[in-house]
């Protein structure tokens, strides 16, 4: 056969190591997000440490709260089906902690990671100004060139980008994440932004017999 006529084969990209993000849109509905945002702003909150337009509620056990006991349960199943996306086995997941965040105009949150915890989450309640939604930065580390090619000509994609940018963030959304990623919002350009975060954990993790065991406190 004429080497000329053989059909060319299509080169192929593999998708080495991704890190998930999982985006579950109208988790909460509107009568539970007007709920939720009516006892946020009636609740105690504290000013955050780096910036005076971004406020927190203590940090609580859902089953203090008959509202955040609702809004773990729904979260639930999406942390089931996330945590087979990161261990390949559908666990046991407890969010063991919840707070709220209201970041008013012309606040903004520094970057940041959540420690003692696998999954992290976050629940969108009121609209989000398209340039304040969460963004997430590539981990640092040394398991990367030292080099970079960023230019005005250069198209950004998955594998040199440093941040992330949530396309959509609406009302009601939850967004999943491991609790490594480092993510934060930039200054505030629109009205007040509620969310509220949590950090989950399974009840167990087991390597060929090492086992450990979580506890929620």
């Amino acid at each position: 056969m004429d080497q000329a006529l053989e059909p060319v084969a299509e080169d192929q990209i593999e998708l080495l190591f991704p890190i998930p993000l999982m985006r579950s849109p109208k988790l909460l509905n509107q009568e539970l997000r007007d709920a939720a945002i009516a006892a946020i702003r009636a609740d105690k909150t504290e000013t955050n440490l780096r910036s005076e337009q971004l406020f927190h509620t203590t940090i609580a056990n859902p089953l203090d709260s008959n509202l955040f006991r609702e809004i773990a349960m729904l979260a639930t199943p999406k942390l089931v089906d996330f945590g087979y996306m990161l261990f390949g086995e559908r666990l046991n997941w407890t969010v063991k902690e919840m707070w709220t965040n209201m970041l008013e105009s012309g606040g903004s949150q520094a970057m940041h990671s959540h420690a003692n915890s696998f999954i992290s989450g976050i629940l969108y309640l009121t609209p989000s100004h398209p340039g304040s939604r969460t963004v997430f930065i590539r981990p640092p580390g040394g398991f990367e060139y030292s080099f970079r090619h960023h230019t005005r000509s250069a198209a950004m994609g998955p594998f040199n980008a440093g941040k992330y940018m949530l396309p959509e963030a609406d009302p009601g959304d939850l967004v999943l994440f491991p609790s490594y990623l480092y993510h934060e919002v930039p200054r505030n350009q629109g009205d007040q932004r509620i969310t509220i975060a949590f950090n989950a954990i399974p009840d167990r993790l087991d390597c060929w017999g090492y086992e450990i065991k979580f506890f929620a406190s």
